[in-house]
C-alpha cells in the first residue's frame, strides 16, 4: 500500500466503520469532537486525519486505536508505534502541542524527503590505501 493511497484507505475504512454501526457522519463527527465536513472529508479521502482524530474517531466508534493507526500507516506491522501515533497518546501534552509538534515533524520528514540525493547523485567512498 502506497503513502499516497493511505488518506482513501482510511477514509473507507471509517466509512464502513460507522455503516457497519449504522450511525451517520453527524452522530460520528458529534461523538468524535470533529466538525461535520471535516469528517465528510476524511471519509472522501480529501483530508488526512492527525493520530489525535484518529484516537477519537477509534474512542468514538469502539474500535482499538492501534488498530486505526494501523490502518492509518501510523503503526508498523508489529505494532511498533510511530512518532505521530506517539504524540498523539503522550498524556503529558495538550491538544494544541500534539497538533504543533505533529505539524513540525511531518514538515521536517517532508522536506527531507525533497533534499534527499538521488540515489545516482549518492557518493561513492573513496578507498583507502
Amino acid at each position: 500500500m502506497a503513502n499516497k493511497d493511505l488518506p482513501q484507505d482510511i477514509g473507507t475504512f471509517i466509512r464502513d466503520l460507522r455503516q457497519t454501526a449504522k450511525i451517520s457522519l453527524r452522530q460520528l463527527a458529534d461523538k468524535a469532537g470533529v466538525s461535520n465536513p471535516y469528517l465528510s472529508q476524511i471519509e472522501r479521502g480529501l483530508r488526512k486525519p492527525s493520530a489525535e482524530v484518529l484516537q477519537q474517531i477509534a474512542s468514538a466508534l469502539r474500535v482499538s486505536t492501534p488498530a486505526m493507526y494501523l490502518r492509518a500507516g501510523l503503526l508498523d506491522g508489529e505494532g511498533q508505534q510511530g512518532v505521530l501515533a506517539a504524540i498523539a497518546v503522550d498524556p503529558e501534552l495538550t491538544i494544541a502541542q500534539k497538533q504543533s509538534l505533529s505539524q513540525i515533524y511531518e514538515t521536517f520528514r517532508n522536506e527531507n524527503a525533497r533534499n534527499a540525493p538521488a540515489p545516482s547523485d549518492t557518493p561513492i567512498a573513496e578507498e583507502t590505501k
